[in-house]
């Protein structure tokens, strides 16, 4: 059996500075750095045989704390990247030490059109407080030029179940090191959790959630997400 450990990435600049993120790439705060240290303590349990990632810095920067707490060296693949892909397949073999990473576009946080790089106070004048939560947490709703959840989740699950579910199917532990509204779809697809429920479930901080997957079942192991936390 492998086990598959959540982890969103710590807090970023704009988390702290109350801005829609989405796809723009901004670094973490320190409170972020903070954050993913506290995370690494409780990945500690794990040995890991890869990590899945997006392709911005936040997550990036969560992930390698969390592997450096491990004394493990993270190899991007850049698969995007054909020449340099096929140099690092031949050239660049890991060792015992080292860990593929994997990162894809497919695993972004949400793209927010529109909203990306506007204050969430100002946008709730603008638009409306209801409307905003809607945009930020409801399954269908669909910000101005942006995605839905749903369209998240269906970019998303398609490339964890073609690359991450092999290896856990093999018992291999995973780190997957995404953002509030992947991770978020992806619950509510372990779980079966009603869609109507998502626009409240919220991840913890400091800590990964895990599951098992064993005979083709999902068992949720440890990390409690919570319902109606104040939104970050």
């Amino acid at each position: 059996m492998g086990y598959l450990v959540l982890v969103r990435h710590g807090e970023s600049r704009w988390n702290l500075c109350n801005r829609f993120t989405g796809w723009i790439d901004v670094p973490l705060s320190e409170n972020g750095i903070r954050e993913a240290q506290a995370c690494a303590k409780h990945c500690k349990a794990f040995d890991f045989s890869a990590a899945y990632t997006s392709k911005l810095a936040r997550t990036h920067s969560t992930l390698f704390i969390i592997l450096a707490s491990q004394n493990r060296t993270g190899i991007v693949q850049h698969e995007h990247d054909a020449k340099y892909y096929h140099w690092i397949r031949r050239s660049n073999h890991c060792t015992e030490d080292d860990l593929p990473v994997y990162e894809s576009t497919a695993l972004n946080e949400r793209f927010y059109g529109k909203l990306q790089g506007m204050d969430k106070d100002e946008a709730e004048r603008v638009y409306g407080k209801e409307k905003v939560f809607a945009w930020r947490r409801d399954y269908h709703a669909r910000p101005p030029g942006g995605e839905t959840l749903e369209e998240t989740f269906q970019r998303a699950w398609p490339y964890v179940r073609r690359h991450v579910l092999p290896r856990l199917k093999r018992g291999e532990d995973v780190l997957f090191v995404g953002h509030g509204n992947t991770l978020r779809s992806i619950i509510q697809h372990l779980e079966r959790l009603p869609v109507e429920d998502v626009p409240f479930l919220d991840l913890p901080e400091r800590v990964p959630i895990v599951y098992r997957y064993r005979h083709g079942r999902w068992t949720h192991v440890s990390g409690e997400y919570a319902f109606g936390r104040p939104l970050r």
